[in-house]
């Protein structure tokens, strides 16, 4: 096999394993959203899960995060707001801190660094959901 067909076949293959990553990771932030968000912003990202009715303050439309600034997704803020940890709270007081919910439920099996890596695997796959449902 000369080296150019080698070559040839090892990006088909590395394209064909970051797809099928890429295509892992956003089913595991569509996963993470279902089990966590869509219950107050709705499946749908628009702001009209079950719960939202009983909120104190307004579902915000997730889908349109980009357009509200200028056609670039927020990805550090949203990343910030999903957290919760850092001071910046999502839309007032009913948003859960996700962090601390991640943190909790990683913390017996993932150990003291691990549970960090846990925590922020689980926000970046959200994050990284939400910014492929903008419209």
């Amino acid at each position: 096999m000369t080296v150019k067909k080698l070559g040839t076949g090892a990006m088909v293959l590395a394209a064909g394993v970051l797809s099928a990553g890429l295509a892992a990771a956003q089913s595991a932030g569509e996963a993470e959203y279902m089990n966590s968000c869509a219950s107050c912003h709705g499946e749908s990202g628009t702001g009209d899960g079950p719960l939202a009715d009983l909120m104190t303050v307004p579902m915000p439309n997730l889908t349109v995060l980009s357009a509200a600034n200028d056609g670039d997704f927020p990805m550090l803020e949203v990343i910030q707001v999903i957290d919760g940890r850092t001071g910046v709270r999502g839309h007032g007081y009913p948003m859960p801190v996700w962090g601390n919910q991640y943190e909790a439920e990683a913390a017996e099996t993932a150990g003291p660094y691990g549970t960090e890596l846990v925590v922020r695997g689980r926000v970046l796959s959200l994050a990284d959901y939400l910014q492929s449902i903008q419209q």
